[in-house]
C-alpha cells in the first residue's frame, strides 16, 4: 500500500484527514507526494469534530514530550491548542525503521519534521477551503482550527474540510512560519499530561489489567554471570495464590494470582545457584584492575599537538586521580511488563524507551513475524536510559509463552537495584603542564571505564566524552582502557558526561588554583573559541553575583558541560558545618537553541540537578562476591526534600538549532559542589560520592 492510497483509504474509513510523515536523510523529502518508498513514522489525524490527534512515537517518561511535540504541530497547523489530543502508536514499518528515544532526542529529532508536517496539513486545508469557495488560495488564511475567507470573513472549520483536504496532493515544500511569528512555540505552556496523571487516568504499564491475567516475579542469580542450576518449587507452590513455577532463560518465574503471592512464593523457592566466574569479584578487586590498567598506555582517543614535548618545557606540573562509582538508575516506577502470547500473536504492554527493540524481543522469543507482535506503549514512570533495555520485557514474554495466559511481570525495588545495567565506574588519571603565567600548555588523560556501546579503534566514545571537547589547550592527549570486570553497564542519564564532567571541571579548578587565578576568569580564557559555553558561564556568574561575596559561611563553585546538543553552566553555593555539606543554592544557565516550552526546560533543568546532586552526595553501587550490596532506598539513598537547594534557571535566548534537555543539567552539579567545597576547606574531593573523609 503506497502513501497516497493509504491517505485516501484512511479518509474514507475515518471521515477525516490523516497525514503521515517520516524522518528521511533529507527532511525535504518528508512531504514529497511522489515518494512511495518513504517509511512513515508518525501520523496526524484531523477528525470531523475538529479534534487534532498526534501520535507520539517517542517515550513520555516525565520529560514533557507529549506537550512539546504537540506545540510544534499546533504552531504550524494553526489549530486550537485545546483541540489537540495525543496517543502512543504501536510499532509499525509506517513509523520508520526504529521507534525509541535515547540521548534527549525527542524534540531535536522532531523539531523540523513536525513543523513541516503541520505546515503541509495547513496548506492542504486552506486549498480545500479555496476550492469550496472558488477563490484564490491567497484569499484564505488559517487560524484557530478554521480557514477564513479574508474578503468575506466566511469561516470553514478544519473538521468540515478534513475529508476534502485528504484528497489533495501533499505540498512538496510547505511554507513554515518565521519564528518571530510563533504564538505557541517558545511560550511557557502547561503540560497536557498533568491532569490525567493527577486524576489517575494516565496509563502506566503498572496499571495494566487483562481478563484472566496472572502475575509473576523472577528469581535470578544474585551474582553477575551466575546461573540457577536447579530448584525445588514444592514450598513455593504451597503458598496461597501461587499457580505455577517455570524456568526461563534468566531464572525461575513464580506465577500467581497476585504480585504479593508471587513474591512470597519466590521467597519459598529452594534454589541451587552457581555464582560463576564473577563470584569472587569485589569493589576492591575492580578498583585494582582499573588502577593496573591506568598504569599502562591505552588506545588513543584524542591527540592534539605534542603533549610530551610541551610537558617537558612546562614551568609547573600538576597531577590528579579521579574516581566515580557504579550507579543505579532507580526509576520511581519499578520495571514491569504485561505480555500475552498465543500461537498467532504476541501483545506487549510496557513503558519502553525503545519500542522497536521490544518488538524484536517478542519476535525472537515467539518466532512470530513483526506484524504479529504488537507493542502497546504506556507512560513511563522514569527511564534515565534503563528502559532502553528489554531484559524485563523478554522475561514477561517468556513467562506468558510458558503458561499460556496474559502475565504481568513486576520487578521489586530490590530486583531493580541489584539487577540493573549500571552507570559504569570510572578511574581517570590527569596530568597538566602550566606555562610561566599559569596557563595550561599540556593536558594528558588516561581513562579506565567499562564499555557498553562498542569500540572503534579501541575506544568507546561514551567513556571519554566530556574530556577533550570542552577547553582549548594547545597540546592534549587522551587514552582509554575498557576493563572487563563482569558488571553489566549501559546508558545512564547524561552517559559519559556524568562522570567525566566531574573529572574535567575539578581538574580545571585545580589548574586555576595552581596558577593563582580566579576559576571563572581561568575558564573564560580557555573558552574563547566556545561562545555558547562562554555565554552560559557568563550568565550564571552574573545571576549569582560572582564578584559579590556570598553570605557568611557560604562558598561557590563552578561546573559546566556541553552535551546532548546544548550547553549548561552551574554555580553552586554551599556550606560545610560539623563535617556535613549543605547545598543552599544552584544557579544554572542553559543554551538549548530554539526553546519550545520554557516551562518544561525549567522543570528538566531542576530535575537533572536533583539527579546529579543525588549521585554526587549519596550514589554508589558497591560489589561483594560478584553481587550488589545495596538493595533499596535505605542503603541506596535518594536526595530528601529537606536537602533540596533553591535552584534558579536562566535560558539564553537563541536561534541556534534546537538541542536536547533531558540530560543536560546532570553533569555540572557534582563539580560545582566539589569545587565549592575546595573554596570552603582548601581540600579537593576527587572521588564520588562526596565524603569529607576523602578530602585530598
Amino acid at each position: 500500500m503506497n502513501r497516497r492510497h493509504f491517505l485516501k483509504s484512511t479518509a474514507v474509513a475515518t471521515g477525516g484527514l490523516v497525514l503521515g510523515f517520516y524522518l528521511p536523510d533529507k527532511l525535504e523529502a518528508a512531504v514529497e507526494p511522489n515518494n512511495p518508498g518513504a517509511k512513515l513514522n508518525a501520523w496526524v489525524h484531523i477528525s470531523p469534530d475538529d479534534t487534532v490527534t498526534l501520535a507520539i512515537h517517542k517515550a513520555e517518561m516525565g520529560q514533557g514530550t507529549v506537550t512539546s511535540l504537540a506545540m510544534l504541530l499546533a504552531e504550524e497547523l494553526e489549530c486550537d491548542w485545546n483541540k489537540i489530543k495525543t496517543e502512543f502508536p504501536g510499532v509499525d514499518p509506517e513509523f520508520g525503521p526504529v521507534q525509541g528515544v535515547v540521548g534527549s532526542q525527542s524534540i531535536r529529532s522532531s523539531f523540523d519534521l513536525l513543523r513541516k508536517t503541520g505546515a503541509a496539513a495547513r496548506e492542504m486545508l486552506v486549498s480545500a477551503a479555496a476550492q469550496k469557495w472558488n477563490v484564490n488560495v491567497s484569499d484564505c488564511r488559517a487560524e484557530n482550527n478554521a480557514v477564513v475567507n479574508t474578503k468575506t470573513n466566511a469561516r470553514l472549520s478544519y473538521g468540515s474540510l478534513a475529508e476534502a483536504a485528504s484528497k489533495l496532493p501533499v505540498p512538496a515544500a510547505p511554507m513554515m512560519k518565521d519564528p518571530s511569528k510563533f504564538r505557541i512555540v517558545g511560550k511557557p505552556m502547561k503540560r497536557r499530561d498533568t491532569p490525567m496523571k493527577v486524576n489517575g487516568s494516565a496509563g502506566f504499564a503498572l496499571d495494566m489489567k487483562l481478563p484472566g491475567m496472572l502475575y509473576a516475579v523472577v528469581a535470578r542469580s544474585a551474582a553477575f554471570g551466575g546461573k540457577i542450576t536447579s530448584f525445588d518449587a514444592t514450598k513455593a507452590k504451597a503458598v496461597p495464590g501461587v499457580k505455577n513455577v517455570v524456568q526461563i532463560s534468566n531464572g525461575v518465574a513464580v506465577v500467581a494470582d497476585n504480585t504479593w503471592a508471587a513474591i512470597e512464593g519466590r521467597k519459598a523457592l529452594q534454589l541451587q545457584v552457581d555464582d560463576g566466574p564473577r563470584g569472587t569479584t569485589t569493589s576492591a578487586s575492580i578498583r585494582k584492575t582499573f588502577m593496573d590498567l591506568a598504569a599502562k598506555p591505552g588506545a588513543v582517543a584524542h591527540n592534539e599537538g605534542n603533549v610530551e614535548m610541551a610537558m617537558a618545557g612546562a614551568a609547573k606540573k600538576i597531577e590528579a586521580i579521579y574516581e566515580a562509582p557504579y550507579l543505579a538508575h532507580s526509576p520511581m516506577e519499578p520495571l514491569n511488563c504485561t505480555a500475552h502470547v498465543t500461537a498467532n500473536s504476541c501483545d506487549i504492554w510496557t513503558g519502553s524507551q525503545m519500542q522497536t527493540a521490544a518488538q524484536q524481543a517478542g519476535m525472537r522469543i515467539t518466532g512470530l513475524p513483526a506484524d504479529k507482535v504488537q507493542i502497546h506503549t504506556t507512560f513511563l514512570g522514569g527511564g534515565f536510559g534503563r528502559r532502553a533495555r528489554v531484559d524485563f520485557i523478554s522475561e514477561a514474554i517468556e513467562v506468558s509463552k510458558a503458561v499460556g495466559v496474559p502475565v504481568k511481570l513486576t520487578w521489586t525495588r530490590e530486583d531493580d537495584t541489584q539487577q540493573d545495567f549500571y552507570r559504569p565506574a570510572s578511574y581517570t588519571t590527569f596530568a597538566a603542564g602550566l606555562d610561566a603565567q599559569g596557563w595550561p600548555v599540556a593536558w594528558n588523560a588516561r581513562v579506565v571505564c567499562p564499555s557498553f556501546s562498542g569500540l572503534r579503534d579501541g575506544v568507546d566514545r561514551t567513556g571519554v566524552e566530556g574530556i577533550p571537547e570542552v577547553y582549548e589547550v594547545p597540546n592534549m592527549h587522551v587514552e582509554y582502557h575498557p576493563p572487563d570486570v563482569g558488571i553489566p553497564v549501559s546508558f545512564w542519564r547524561s552517559v559519559g558526561y556524568s562522570q567525566n564532567t566531574f573529572f574535567t571541571e575539578s581538574f580545571i579548578d585545580e589548574m586555576a588554583a595552581a596558577s593563582g587565578k580566579d576559576p571563572l576568569e581561568f575558564r573564560r580564557r580557555l573558552l574563547a573559541k566556545q561562545p555558547r559555553l562562554l555565554g552560559v558561564l557568563n550568565l550564571a556568574a552574573e545571576k549569582i553575583g560572582w564578584n559579590t561575596p556570598p553570605p557568611a559561611g557560604r562558598f561557590r563553585g563552578i561546573g559546566l558541560s556541553p552535551n546532548v546538543g546544548s550547553f549548561e553552566a552551574q554555580i553552586a553555593e554551599i556550606s560545610v558545618n560539623q563535617g556535613k555539606v549543605r547545598v543552599h543554592r544552584v544557579v544554572c544557565a542553559v543554551d538549548c537553541g530554539y526553546t519550545v516550552n520554557p516551562a518544561t526546560i525549567v522543570h528538566q533543568v531542576r530535575g537533572g540537578i536533583v539527579f546529579g546532586l543525588t549521585a554526587a552526595l549519596k550514589g554508589a553501587i558497591t560489589i561483594d562476591r560478584g553481587r550488589v550490596e545495596q538493595s533499596n532506598f535505605n542503603n541506596y539513598e535518594m536526595l530528601r526534600i529537606d536537602e533540596m537547594p533553591v535552584i534558579d534557571v536562566y535560558i539564553v535566548p537563541s536561534t541556534q538549532r534546537v538541542g536536547g534537555m533531558g540530560e543536560l543539567s546532570v553533569p555540572g552539579t557534582a563539580p560545582a559542589v566539589t569545587n565549592a567545597i575546595f573554596k570552603a576547606t582548601g581540600k579537593r574531593i576527587r572521588q564520588l560520592p562526596i565524603r569529607l573523609t576523602n578530602l585530598a
